[in-house]
């Protein structure tokens, strides 16, 4: 009987080590499921304070864009009336010319032909 008790003795001893052994590797476990924990909260927060710097520049973007817009608008407008201008002031200058040279020539003594 008492090499039973002795192979129940073994048995009882690796039992209780097996259950500290489980008992380490949940602890272990634990310590890796806070650190992930910990890691999943700062990611969430990093993801909140990058969506609200991605809203912001999202936002100014679009102002900026819209005010890019409205500089090519104006300058599309400003260049379109400066060639107007330049097309009549060449008008006018051609008209200018041709009527001062009629008024030269009807100012001018008229020549006797002989």
């Amino acid at each position: 009987m008492t090499q039973q008790a002795a192979a129940l003795q073994t048995y009882n001893n690796e039992l209780v080590k097996c259950i500290e052994d489980l008992y380490s590797k949940r602890e272990e476990l634990n310590r890796q499921i806070k650190l992930e924990e910990e890691e999943k909260e700062r990611l969430q927060h990093d993801i909140q304070i990058l969506s609200e710097k991605l809203s912001k520049v999202e936002k100014s973007l679009a102002q900026r864009l819209a005010a890019r817009a409205t500089f090519d608008r104006t300058i599309g407008e400003t260049e379109a009336a400066y060639t107007k201008i330049l097309e009549s002031s060449q008008s006018l200058l051609s008209v200018l010319k041709q009527e001062a040279g009629n008024l030269s020539r009807a100012t001018e003594p008229r020549r006797k032909d002989h």
